[in-house]
């Protein structure tokens, strides 16, 4: 019997899915292996520290959960929704990282406060130059990456398709 191939929103839901459960499993590690402090793995260069962050990427918007948590369910519905006319595989990919990094820390924002999206995010790989980040984050930016590189290269892909088609022969 012939398998039928994943459709782009199952494959991006349990890639999304995947983030999820990495993030949220090494932000459990995080409170319970760095409460008595940070771990130094090169030096000052990078280490596991434990940081809670009430606010947005780079500590800008402190205080924001609320804001920052209804940003989160809008981009994962319209993620989802977009993926139904995802073009390629590597969108889809894209996309999913986004959409799993959103949920990973909305997960934060809900589950780790008093109120319903008072919650800070856990934070914990640090780096000496760069502000203090997660799994999620990284999915976030691996993805917006990802669709900025297929967006260019299909971009530029489409322009070199114009351009031949102009300067071919006309009989």
């Amino acid at each position: 019997m012939r398998q039928r191939p994943l459709t782009p929103r199952l494959t991006a839901v349990a890639l999304a899915g995947a983030v999820v459960a990495l993030d949220q499993l090494t932000k459990w590690w995080a409170l319970v292996g760095l409460d008595e402090g940070p771990k130094e793995l090169l030096g000052d260069f990078f280490q596991l520290r434990l940081v809670r962050n009430p606010g947005a990427a780079f500590g800008a918007l402190q205080g924001s959960g609320s804001i920052i948590a209804l940003l989160a369910i809008v981009v994962a519905v319209a993620i989802f929704v977009s993926l139904r006319d995802a073009p390629n595989r590597v969108t889809v990919w894209a996309l999913a990282l986004v959409m799993g990094g959103a949920l990973g820390n909305l997960i934060d924002r809900v589950w780790r406060g008093d109120g319903l999206f008072d919650g800070e995010v856990v934070d914990f790989l640090d780096f000496s130059f760069w502000p203090t980040f997660n799994v999620a984050d990284s999915a976030i930016t691996v993805g917006a990456l990802l669709a900025l590189w297929e967006g260019l290269r299909s971009d530029s892909s489409h322009k070199s398709q114009s351009n031949s088609m102009e300067s071919a022969p006309t009989e």
